[in-house]
């Protein structure tokens, strides 16, 4: 039951959703690493994801982005992304063997050595990407070769699964923060400090402007560019690209983003991001309603 003296009203649906959740996790992670990823990533794809509506929403934005593709592929792509959004979700709650097996990977990519030139010189670093791979898999290469990269996120709205979804985040290591003022104002002052922060931009935003993305509008928040344009900070996309193995990732960083206007430097982040989804379709977060509110270009 949720803590004594909590003021929040108590939410029965989502408390049981918790349970179920933590319950299969629980499972989960009683079995052997290798077996787990897999497992969770085939019962997202066949069971999870369509009771909750996702392999309707995946369908749905692949006809809209490529309506030509035959239709047997762009259901391969839609059970390649729920299994992907699976794997994600349990490696992300294993955090010692996801640690362990992040800590070996060697970042590659112009980005990189970027990267290690701005904290010797300790110039902030805003490392941007898309819900694409594992993106954790990157952040936690990376603070194991001793960066501080901090981590912005959303508050889900079941507070009860919220309170340990947190918490697999704080255990990466590097500091993380609720988006909101004051998590605004903790990871303003960790960039001020010559640290690094994660952002993902892929998700629709509110009153965000409209950016083309797959050759559809898509409402695109330009804070990313804004924030790196207003503290001097490196903007660099970065990827965790899932290898054929499904446990194992490549992290890239390209080479940082010109300064310029910060719709063009969304647009250039965009276009990076587009090139991982054509090359690896299934390991984009189909599931979200990217297009919900783009309205015209």
């Amino acid at each position: 039951m949720p803590p004594a003296g909590d003021a929040q009203p108590f939410r029965p649906d989502h408390y049981a959703v918790n349970l179920v959740a933590r319950g299969l996790i629980g499972l989960a992670l009683a079995l052997p690493y290798r077996w787990r990823v897999p497992l969770v990533g085939w019962l997202m794809r066949r069971a999870i994801g369509p009771v909750a509506g996702y392999t309707a929403r995946a369908r749905e934005n692949l006809a809209l982005v490529w309506p030509d593709l035959p239709p047997h592929e762009r259901e391969a792509i839609a059970a390649a992304a729920l299994d992907n959004a699976g794997r994600t979700l349990i490696e992300n709650y294993s955090t010692r063997d996801f640690l362990a097996r992040a800590g070996a990977i060697e970042p590659e990519g112009p980005g990189y050595a970027a990267l290690i030139e701005a904290r010797n010189s300790g110039r902030p670093v805003i490392l941007v990407s898309g819900h694409f791979g594992n993106y954790e898999a990157a952040r936690a290469a990376l603070v194991a070769r001793g960066f501080q990269i901090g981590g912005l996120y959303r508050n889900l709205s079941n507070r009860y699964f919220n309170a340990h979804y947190v918490r697999t985040m704080q255990a990466f290591g590097g500091p993380v923060f609720p988006q909101g003022r004051s998590g605004t104002a903790g990871f303003v002052r960790h960039l001020k400090a010559g640290g690094q922060l994660v952002l993902l931009f892929d998700q629709d935003v509110g009153g965000a402007p409209v950016l083309p993305f797959l050759g559809q509008p898509a409402r695109t928040a330009l804070s990313a560019a804004e924030l790196a344009l207003r503290l001097k900070a490196d903007l660099i996309p970065f990827f965790a690209i899932r290898q054929p193995d499904g446990l194992g990732f490549r992290v890239e960083l390209d080479a940082p983003i010109p300064h310029e206007a910060p719709e063009a430097m969304m647009q250039a982040v965009t276009a990076a991001l587009e090139t991982r989804v054509r090359a690896h379709p299934g390991q984009w977060f189909w599931i979200h309603r990217r297009w919900k509110g783009g309205g015209q270009v």
